[in-house]
């Protein structure tokens, strides 16, 4: 009797070489990694929690003691339809109407293609006159 007839095996099932690869492990690694992903992820992302403004359309109320400046293509500064020469005189004109009872709205109306430093400099004049309500004019975007 041979030693294989006595366990009761063929020679053949131990003696092949298993050439396929074991993958187990490796499903087993990625889905941990995973699972680490989407524990992290929602931490890292955090941001301070706040209410952000709603979208509203809400028509200009056209008064006649607001003030409506206007911040051209050109990026030039006008007062209603007047261009203003300078920071200087744009500053002493709403100090002027910022003495009035009530206090007048500053509506603000920049071009799409204007740079944002003349729009700044308008804030600021208006900061340093001392005027407390100001709004920037929009068009809403087209309804469909």
């Amino acid at each position: 009797m041979s030693r294989f007839q006595r366990h009761g095996r063929r020679p053949s099932d131990e003696d092949q070489v298993l050439s396929a690869i074991n993958t187990t492990p490796l499903v087993d690694v990625m889905l941990v990694l995973l699972i680490i992903f989407l524990i992290t992820v929602p931490v890292v992302t955090q941001t301070v929690k706040m209410t952000l403004p709603k979208e509203s359309n809400i028509p200009t109320q056209t008064k006649p003691e607001n003030v409506v400046i206007g911040i051209g293509q050109d990026n030039n500064i006008y007062w209603n339809t007047a261009r203003v020469a300078s920071q200087e005189d744009l500053v002493a004109r709403l100090v002027k109407v910022a003495k009035l009872d009530p206090q007048p709205e500053v509506h603000i109306r920049g071009d799409a293609e204007a740079k944002y430093s003349p729009i700044g400099r308008v804030v600021l004049a208006v900061q340093q006159a001392g005027i407390v309500k100001i709004a920037f004019i929009t068009e809403p975007p087209p309804r469909q």
